[in-house]
Formats: C-alpha cells, structure tokens, sequence
C-alpha cells in the first residue's frame, strides 16, 4: 500500500468511512433546528480537533451534533434567531467546563451519584417523547401549502421503511449508515414524484448557494447574541448529556480496550466536549457529543487509530465550507425527514428506558416510582405551550423544569426510606 503523509490509502478510506457514519445524524439535527448543516459539519470537524488535542490525541471518538438539544435549540430558534440560539449554545458549553472542574476535584463515581439513571433516564425519554409531535408534523406535511397527507405519509412510510431493513438486514459499513441510505432513498423518490409532477420540491435554497462558503460573509456562521430565555431553555440539557457522555466514553473505552476515565481522564474527555460546543456556540453550529456511530466504526473495523477520526474531521470541515452540499441538504422533502424521524426519535426515548433497565431499578420501592413519575409529568405536561411556567419574562422549558425536580427529589428523598423488611423465620 502506498503512504501519504504516513496514512495508507486504507486508512482514507477508513476515514470516509467515519465521515459517512456521522454524517447523516449531523446534518440531520441542524435540518430539524433551523441552523445551517454546513456550518454543523465544519463545527463537528473543528470541535472533533480540539476534543483530541485536550484528550492527548489517545481517544478515537468523533464529535458531531447532539440530538437532545433539538427541541430547545428548535423553539428558540423559531422564536427568538438562531443567533440566540448560539448564547445558549454557549452556556451549555460553559456547564460542561464547571462539569469538568468538578469531575477533576471530586472524582468520576461521586458524579455518577449525583446523577444517576433514576434521574437522567426519564428525562432522555421526556427528549424523545417531546420530539414525536414533529416527526409526525413532518410525516404529515401539515405546513406545506396544498398538501397531499396521503401522498406524504407514503413516502414517510418508505423512507421509513429503508432505514429499518438498512439498520436491520444490512452488514458492515452499510449497517452504520441507515438514516443517509434512508434519506437518499426518500429524497430520490421525491425527485422523481417531482418529475411527474406528482410532488413540489423547492430547489431555490441551491441555486442561490454559493460554491464555496465564506466565514462570518453572506449569513454563513453568526456570531452569538445575548439571550436569557435560550441560556435557560437550551443551557439544563448539557447535565443530561453529561451521563450521556460517561456512558458514550465508557463504552469507547470497552471497545478499544482502554480505561479513558484514568488516562487522559474523564474531566478531559468532558473539557473536550464543552470546548467543541462553545465552539458550536461561537460560529452557529448545534452542540456536539461524542458519537456511538463512530465507535460501532471501531468495532467493525477493528482500527482504533485516532489519527483517522482527525481524518474525518478534517473532511466534514472541507465539505462544509462547499455552499452548494448545505443547500441540497436543505432541500429535503418533510415527509423524508419524517421517516427517519420516527426512527431517531423513538429511539432516543428507548434510549432512556434502557437507560433504567441496565440500571437494575428496583421499582418495587416508591422512591424510584415517584422521582422516575414526577420528572415524566413536569417533562411532558409543562411541554405544552398552554402550561407553561414564565418566571421575570422567561419560559421555563419543561425539560429544565423536570431535570431540577429530578436532582432535588434524588437528594432529599431517602434511599431506603422503604427497603422491604426481611420476614422472620
């Protein structure tokens, strides 16, 4: 094999293979949010970068776009612009390096008690329970004009369907990448509907897009504006993918063979995802995480070279500054991200509730069965526009709402307050 640079032509492919694990769920949580995909992959690249850098270039994880920000990121979006947004964006970073600090002075296990699943499991199902009414908004087209819900249900349905037997039957590298096959496959039906005239696309987004992408020239990366109602709605989410986090770099580690919570340790690892989304913040992308895409890629592959996640990086950066790939992206049909949204979202809740199953809950006792009940009924009952708490002007998202009642009923209630008694004999 000829070398580049001392890479392999193996190895670039490789690295393609990475950039294609993560490139669906990346640009798929900017579509749904408002934000710009380009901009999403050039701050998934750059923030990937500097998470290696802080974590001494030894883990082999790839960042992209978290996808439990988008229901927050998605209403301030639509209410308030995405550049405050950003601010919010930002302080989720900012908790993210306090979350680091605290890691470091008080150790890995004491973090764990703080927050454990009986806590951030509900409130990963409220995330996903929350995001049904879009995917089903967008499997219906109610906000297109002149809608055909038959038609649009058929092709939600297809693409659907694509994605399950692509995540189901396929093997390999194929079996990484059902949500891309999935959305190639709806939008090429579309086109082709679109053809016969059957159904409307909106090609405008690219005609206009440039070529190549400027920063900070012509709306391509915003800097933040101030925003107390985002910092509130958008900024309580990082201490859920914090767990989130300890479980993605544990399971990296048990793949690769390494324990990454003692070396480079678990406050780099967190301080490398807080940098990468205050990086997000500042130039307009959505908050990255670490991905378990990318380490099913290990898996297979059997590679666990970092160098090659850097790769990657290095290509989502190169394709995001090209305008003309963000603005196909924007042209994706809502009955297609739809279908796929039913997937993605159904299995964030899922997420959660084996989140609580791998936890070994004993929910036999009513502690766990009231702290597990009142963050589901905060979470889902104050997501309602009609129950909404405003405090000085500022809504109160029912996920922040809920994530407080976690924390504070976990630290008041007692842990044994009804450990059954043992029966005499």
């Amino acid at each position: 094999m000829s070398k580049t640079n001392g890479f392999e032509a193996k190895d670039y492919a490789l690295g393609v293979q990475h950039l294609f694990a993560m490139f669906g769920a990346t640009v798929l949580v900017p579509i749904l949010t408002g934000l710009n995909p380009s901009v999403a992959l050039v701050s998934a690249g750059i923030g990937t970068i500097a998470f290696h850098l802080i974590t001494k270039r030894i883990v082999p994880v790839f960042l992209g776009s978290s996808f439990a920000f988008i229901a927050a990121i998605a209403m301030i979006v639509k209410e308030e612009g995405v550049q405050q947004a950003q601010s919010g964006i930002i302080a989720a970073g900012l908790i993210y390096l306090a979350l680091s600090l605290i890691v470091y002075l008080l150790g890995p296990d004491k973090i764990k008690k703080f927050l454990p699943a009986v806590v951030t499991g509900p409130i990963i199902i409220i995330i996903g329970i929350n995001l049904s009414k879009v995917a089903i908004g967008d499997c219906l087209s109610w906000k297109a004009p002149d809608v055909n819900i038959g038609l649009s249900i058929t092709i939600a349905l297809i693409t659907f369907a694509v994605v399950l037997l692509a995540a189901v039957l396929e093997h390999g590298f194929f079996k990484l990448v059902p949500i891309l096959i999935g959305l190639a496959v709806g939008y090429l039906l579309c086109v082709i509907l679109h053809l016969t005239g059957l159904y409307t696309m909106d090609f405008s987004a690219f005609s206009s897009a440039k070529w190549f992408n400027m920063p900070f020239k012509d709306g391509f990366m915003t800097l933040p504006k101030y925003s107390l109602s985002a910092i509130i709605a958008i900024a309580p989410i990082a201490l859920v993918t914090f767990m989130e986090h300890i479980g993605d770099i544990t399971t990296n580690g048990k793949v690769v063979g390494k324990d990454f919570f003692k070396d480079p340790g678990l406050h780099r690892t967190v301080l490398g995802d807080g940098i990468a989304t205050l990086i997000a913040g500042f130039i307009g992308g959505p908050p990255n995480t670490t991905y378990g895409e990318n380490t099913g890629v290990l898996a297979t592959t059997k590679n666990y070279n970092p160098a090659i996640l850097r790769m990657a990086a290095v290509f989502a950066i190169i394709l995001g500054l090209f305008g003309k790939l963000g603005a196909v992206l924007q042209t994706i049909p809502a009955p297609v991200k739809g279908g796929v949204e039913v997937i993605l979202f159904g299995m964030i809740a899922a997420i959660g509730i084996r989140t609580l199953a791998e936890s070994k809950l004993d929910f036999t006792h009513s502690r766990n069965l009231i702290i597990v009940g009142a963050i589901l009924v905060c979470g889902l009952g104050f997501s309602d526009a009609a129950n909404v708490i405003t405090v000085h002007g500022v809504n109160l998202s029912g996920l922040f709402i809920a994530t407080v009642v976690g924390i504070i009923l976990n630290l008041v209630v007692p842990a044994n307050e009804d450990t059954p008694k043992k029966k005499k004999t």
